[in-house]
C-alpha cells in the first residue's frame, strides 16, 4: 500500500514539475526561439564543418565560410520574397476586383437555379479585402521570419566554435565514462538525418509544385513553390496550408477549372512525395509514431508557435531520447515508439 502511496507521489511530482516547465517554456517562448533555430542550424551545418576541418581548415576559416553561405542564402531569399510582395501588393486591387466579378458571377448562378441569395451576406462572408488580407498575411509570415535573422547568425557561430571542444567539456564535467555524450551524439545523427531526407523531399516537393504552376500559368509560381518547399517541413498540415493561397490564386485570376486543377497539382505532389518517397527514404530511422508526430506538431505549435511547428519532430526526438536515458522514464520512451 505504501508503494502505491508513493508511487502515485512520485506521479503526481512529475506532473507538477512537467507543467511548471512547459509554462515556463511558453512564457519565455519569444526568447527561445532564436535561440532554438540557432542550435538546429548548427546541428545540420556541423558536418560541413566537419568535412572542411578534416581538409586542414581552420576552424575560424571554416566558420566565416559557412556564415558567408548563410548571409549570400538569405540575402537571396530575402530579396526574392521582398520583390515579390511588393509586386504582389500592387496586384492586389485587379484581384480583389476580379474576386468581387468571380462572386457576382456566383450569385447569379444560384438566383438562376432558383436559390435566393442577399448581396449583403455575399458581402459579409466573401469580402475581397479580407480574402487578398489572408493572403497578403501569408507574404509578411515569410518576412517575418528574417526578423532575428543577425541574432541566430551570431548564435550559430558561437556553437560552431565551440563544437569542437564540447566532447572534452562533458567529458570533464561528468566523467570519462557519462554516456551524456553519446547520447547527445545519437541525438544530433537523428537530426541530421531527418532534417536531410525531409530537406531533400521538400526540394521535390517545391520544385515540382512550381513547374506545373508553371505550366498552368499561375501568377507566383516561384512563390508558391518556395511556399511548399517551406512549409513541408511542418507534418501532416503544412502541405494543406501551403495549398491554400495557391488555390485562391489560380480561382481569382484564370477561374475554377483552373483552381482545381492546381488543387489536384497539390494533392498528387503531396502524395507522392509524402507517402511514397520519404517513407522509403526515411525507413524507421524516425522512431515515432505516426499519433505522436500530430499530437507533437500540436503540442509544439500551441508553446513556440509556428516554429515550434517546424521543429516538432526534432524537439519531441530529444524528449524521447531524455525519457530513454532513465530506466524510470523508459516506459513513456516505449509509448512514443513507432
Amino acid at each position: 500500500m505504501g508503494t502505491d502511496h508513493r508511487l502515485a507521489g512520485n506521479l503526481l511530482l512529475t506532473a507538477a514539475a512537467a507543467v511548471v516547465v512547459i509554462a515556463g517554456i511558453k512564457s519565455a517562448a519569444a526568447m527561445l526561439v532564436p535561440f532554438l533555430l540557432a542550435i538546429f542550424i548548427a546541428i545540420v551545418s556541423a558536418p560541413v564543418m566537419h568535412w572542411l576541418t578534416r581538409h586542414r581548415v581552420p576552424d575560424v576559416l571554416a566558420v566565416l565560410l559557412l556564415v558567408v553561405a548563410f548571409l549570400l542564402l538569405g540575402s537571396l531569399l530575402a530579396s526574392f520574397i521582398g520583390g515579390t510582395i511588393n509586386a504582389f501588393y500592387k496586384d492586389v486591387p485587379v484581384y480583389e476586383q476580379k474576386l468581387q466579378a468571380l462572386t457576382s458571377q456566383g450569385v447569379q448562378w444560384l438566383r438562376s437555379l432558383g436559390v435566393e441569395v442577399a448581396d449583403n451576406v455575399i458581402r459579409e462572408y466573401v469580402n475581397p479585402g479580407v480574402v487578398m488580407k489572408t493572403v497578403a498575411s501569408v507574404f509578411n509570415g515569410l518576412g517575418g521570419v528574417l526578423t532575428n535573422t543577425f541574432l541566430i547568425l551570431f548564435t550559430v557561430i558561437f556553437i560552431l566554435l565551440e563544437a569542437s571542444g564540447f566532447p572534452r567539456k562533458v567529458k570533464k564535467a561528468f566523467g570519462e565514462q557519462t554516456l551524456a555524450f553519446q547520447h547527445f551524439e545519437r541525438f544530433t545523427q537523428s537530426v541530421q538525418r531527418y532534417l536531410l531526407i525531409k530537406t531533400i523531399v521538400s526540394f521535390g516537393t517545391g520544385g515540382t509544385v512550381a513547374l506545373l504552376l508553371a505550366l498552368l500559368g499561375v501568377d507566383y509560381w516561384a512563390l508558391w513553390g518556395l511556399v511548399a518547399f517551406l512549409l513541408n517541413y511542418i507534418p501532416n498540415i503544412g502541405s494543406i496550408i501551403a495549398a491554400v493561397p495557391a488555390v485562391l490564386i489560380a480561382l481569382i485570376q484564370l477561374g475554377p477549372g483552373v483552381a482545381a486543377a492546381t488543387a489536384a497539382v497539390y494533392v498528387i505532389v503531396n502524395t507522392l512525395f509524402g507517402n511514397v518517397v520519404e517513407p522509403r527514404l526515411m525507413g524507421r530511422s524516425l522512431g515515432l509514431s505516426t499519433l505522436v508526430v500530430f499530437l507533437s506538431l500540436v503540442f509544439w505549435g500551441w508553446i513556440l508557435g509556428p516554429v515550434g511547428m517546424l521543429l516538432s519532430i526534432p524537439l519531441t526526438m530529444v524528449v524521447k531520447i531524455a525519457l530513454e536515458t532513465n530506466p524510470q522514464s523508459r516506459w513513456i520512451a516505449t509509448l512514443l515508439d513507432h
